[in-house]
């Protein structure tokens, strides 16, 4: 599946590539996250809980950044596995562009999950991970808002 989306954050572009580099900050976005470890300056381990429909499970695996151009952009990629349901798999390109004050968070995001997972039906696995990316744009928003003191 894919996704596109924007969201546009009222802070400067080199607040919100700082903040998109702060595990803490990642942490508190992203739903469910139970841990996120840098391990280096590219590469992070994380722990998820989730629930997708009936199927509730804890993701464990490893995030990579790639392509890193700061303060513009880089791919974001991971892989977890959650036992018996299955496994998610993904990455995102996000890109920031100055406005201004302002900058726009624009990213491209392709997803798989296979075991359990996958026998949900690909309509409820497409709105759930819709929904949990704009909760997680949102809350990034508001954290970079929060943490930097942005206009």
């Amino acid at each position: 599946m894919d996704m596109d989306g924007e969201e546009r954050i009222a802070a400067p572009r080199d607040v919100v590539w700082a903040a998109l580099n702060d595990p803490e900050v990642l942490r508190q976005c992203i739903p469910g996250c139970q841990s996120l470890e840098m391990k280096s300056p590219t590469e992070l381990t994380a722990a998820v809980k989730l629930k997708i429909g009936p199927v509730s499970a804890n993701f464990t695996g490893d995030v990579t950044l790639s392509d890193v151009n700061p303060p513009e952009s880089y791919t974001i990629s991971g892989e977890g596995k959650g036992g018996i349901a299955g496994f998610a798999k993904g990455s995102a390109q996000v890109n920031l562009v100055e406005d201004g004050a302002e900058t726009l968070l624009r990213y491209n995001a392709k997803a798989q999950v296979g075991g359990k997972l996958a026998q949900l039906g690909s309509r409820l696995i497409d709105s759930s991970s819709q929904k949990l990316a704009k909760q997680f744009f949102s809350d990034f928003n508001a954290a970079v808002v929060a943490k930097y003191g942005a206009a």
